[in-house]
């Protein structure tokens, strides 16, 4: 069996969001780049033009484009720290994150490390998103949750998961961030998804479907 199929949940999130924002942030740097071929940014409403992008986006832009990269620095370091590992190197955004995802199988070992990490990487590539004016996309599944018995399951296509977004879901799992945080939602990653169709709720496919593709019934903004 592969080190991923042992891996812890959280492990497995944290990989997800890496990913994610490693792909994100380039084209957030691009937004930055002045391009002939981009779309006006700064368009009027009623069609009226406006030379050059709109300042109070370039500059959301530039803020998180900032923010991300501090961020990423400082979480690297943090997590040096408390490893124990020598300090760390120069590198890019996408360098550092790359150290991390490497760093992972031992940031594992340490539950509230891994924790930090992972609400860390998943908010500033949260963050990202939002400020690419991307919107996540939610596709409701049939069936209840096998926790709460709430007709509450969603497939997050982009978080390769699926969540109980019934606020007062817990599992049986007290080390579950369910059980952490009030405003942690209970969720499936893809290696438990097979464990979520045992449940009877819904067929694996149908999880697989939704997550591929399938019909988007709703979309939130991060």
């Amino acid at each position: 069996m592969s080190n991923d199929a042992l891996a812890h949940p959280d492990r497995i999130r944290a990989s997800h969001w890496i990913t994610v924002l490693r792909r994100q942030f380039p084209e957030l740097q691009a937004e930055l780049t002045p391009s002939p071929h981009r779309p006006d940014l700064g368009r009027r409403r009623g069609g009226a033009e406006r030379h050059g992008p709109s300042a109070p986006l370039r500059l959301r832009v530039s803020d998180t484009v900032r923010d991300i990269t501090d961020g990423v620095v400082e979480l690297e370091e943090a997590v040096h720290d408390r490893l124990g590992l020598p300090p760390t190197g120069r590198g890019t955004v996408e360098v550092r994150l790359a150290r991390l995802a490497g760093l992972l199988e031992r940031v594992e070992a340490d539950p509230l490390l891994m924790r930090h990490l992972l609400d860390e990487v998943s908010g500033m590539a949260r963050r990202c998103s939002g400020t690419l004016g991307d919107a996540e996309p939610v596709v409701r599944l049939r069936g209840r949750c096998p926790l709460c018995a709430s007709v509450s399951l969603r497939a997050f296509p982009l978080r390769r998961a699926v969540l109980c977004i019934n606020p007062g879901c817990r599992c049986p799992h007290t080390a579950c961030g369910c059980h952490a945080d009030r405003a942690h939602r209970h969720s499936w990653p893809e290696g438990e998804w097979a464990e979520l169709a045992a449940g009877g709720a819904l067929t694996l496919e149908e999880i697989t479907a939704a997550l591929d593709g399938g019909s988007t019934v709703v979309a939130v903004s991060r």
